[in-house]
């Protein structure tokens, strides 16, 4: 086994909500991280075990709500968790903890779903997806919705060779069973621990269109998350908004889609961090 201390200036995670964990069947959240407790050690490092890569705060390994020892695939996954840890000042802010949540969640399975749930759920957000709902009135926004969503459904069904359309009916579009199935085929070449993430970034944005433009690199988490809000920023531009509410709703929602779009990727990511990069 080999243990090594976290450099100096690994950069801090952006700060996040509270009760973020991913949704289970029937919206239950899988895990909801706990408040805040006192900061209780001094230094964080990772080691390599025989299971994966593991987490030591100071040198107590750490270990998930079910008490199993909590090891992680990837040694880059490793140490974005490490630095939430060592980013806590002497208050540890569970809810903040994004990317340890999505771990426990991956770790313990607490809702005992498999992968063919897990993509089923997924892919069935396909049917209430956001930008496939559209208004008919005010024209602004009708238009707005069509000048900014259109392009990334259009963008999709290339992508995946698949029709999914709009409705402005309140049933919504009427998304073919090909669609879905090439959804389903598409999930099934991630794996567990992704798909837990794919999952969060779909509940967060209430749209498996945008999660995966996002997820493809196809768009950013500032613009993805501003898709999500489309009808909502409109309004706020009409009528205005509560002050600092907005803001702050805002960068929420940017940080909970960023930590799950920075998990998806760093699960797929199979090599080890070079050794130089931990040492400059």
């Amino acid at each position: 086994l080999w243990a090594r201390s976290l450099p100096a200036r690994l950069p801090r995670p952006p700060p996040a909500a509270a009760g973020s964990g991913p949704l289970g069947p029937c919206g239950r959240r899988a895990y909801a991280p706990p408040g805040e407790r006192k900061r209780f050690y001094q230094n964080v490092s990772i080691s390599q075990g025989e299971g994966g890569f593991e987490i030591n705060l100071d040198h107590r390994k750490l270990k998930t709500p079910q008490a199993k020892l909590f090891t992680v695939p990837s040694e880059a996954l490793a140490i974005a968790v490490a630095t939430e840890w060592d980013s806590q000042k002497d208050t540890i802010k569970f809810y903040t903890m994004h990317l340890t949540t999505l771990c426990n969640t991956a770790l313990d399975n607490p809702t005992q779903r498999n992968k063919t749930q897990l993509i089923r759920a997924a892919v069935k957000f396909l049917e209430t997806d956001t930008i496939c709902y559209r208004v008919e009135e005010p024209p602004a926004l009708a238009e707005l919705q069509k000048n900014e969503w259109d392009p990334v459904v259009t963008w999709a069904e290339k992508r995946y060779n698949v029709t999914i359309g709009s409705s402005t009916s309140i049933l919504g579009p009427n998304i073919p069973a090909s669609t879905k199935e090439t959804f389903v085929n598409h999930l099934a070449s991630y794996n567990m621990w992704a798909l837990q993430g794919i999952e969060f970034v779909i509940t967060q944005l209430k749209s498996l269109i945008l999660s995966m433009g996002l997820i493809d690199r196809h768009i950013t988490v500032e613009k993805a998350v501003l898709l999500s809000r489309l009808e909502e920023e409109y309004q706020i531009r009409r009528w205005g908004n509560v002050e600092w509410a907005h803001d702050y709703d805002l960068c929420e929602l940017r940080a909970r889609t960023a930590a799950g779009t920075l998990f998806v990727h760093l699960c797929s990511e199979s090599s080890t961090v070079k050794h130089k990069l931990l040492q400059d």
